[in-house]
């Protein structure tokens, strides 16, 4: 025996009508109640993000250099611009060489031969680096003939 087969669509609406058409003095109450648990329960169980279409992001325009700047305005801007990327790079460079500095000085606190963990981090790099320009030029097109490669002064 099937428990839908017991089921009839026809048969629940005509006892939903019979129970509804009884004369009960809470029934605008009951159907207020249920009507809020149920608006509860859809508002509690859809996330956030599906409750709506998202807003419209707002557009900034970036504002353009006037068109009627002189050359000479405009390479005095790109000097300038120039001269701030060299500061950053520098401080940046002498930031990373401190924290190199740090790194020597507590390799050298616990024992570790930071001289030559450098030489081989070193070595590393030009490996790596070399191995880069042998790739580079297979994909180029150029390794038919070998390549020298360029020479590196030691120390």
């Amino acid at each position: 025996m099937s428990f839908w087969r017991n089921i009839s669509p026809k048969g629940a609406i005509g006892d939903f009508v019979d129970v509804w058409t009884q004369p009960t003095p809470y029934r605008w109450q009951v159907l207020g109640l249920a009507l809020a648990i149920t608006f509860t329960i859809f508002a509690v169980a859809i996330p956030e993000s599906q409750r709506g279409e998202p807003s419209r992001p707002t557009v900034t325009y970036i504002t353009s250099f006037a068109q009627d700047r002189a050359d000479e305005e405009i390479i005095a801007s790109n000097l300038a611009n120039q001269r701030r990327k060299e500061e950053l790079a520098a401080q940046r460079e002498a930031a990373e060489e401190r924290r190199r500095d740090l790194y020597r000085a507590l390799g050298r606190a616990t024992g570790l031969d930071v001289d030559e963990m450098e030489r081989e981090i070193a070595a590393e790099r030009a490996a790596e680096e070399a191995r880069a320009r042998r790739e580079r030029a297979a994909l180029e097109g150029r390794l038919g003939a070998p390549q020298q490669e360029p020479a590196v002064e030691s120390e």
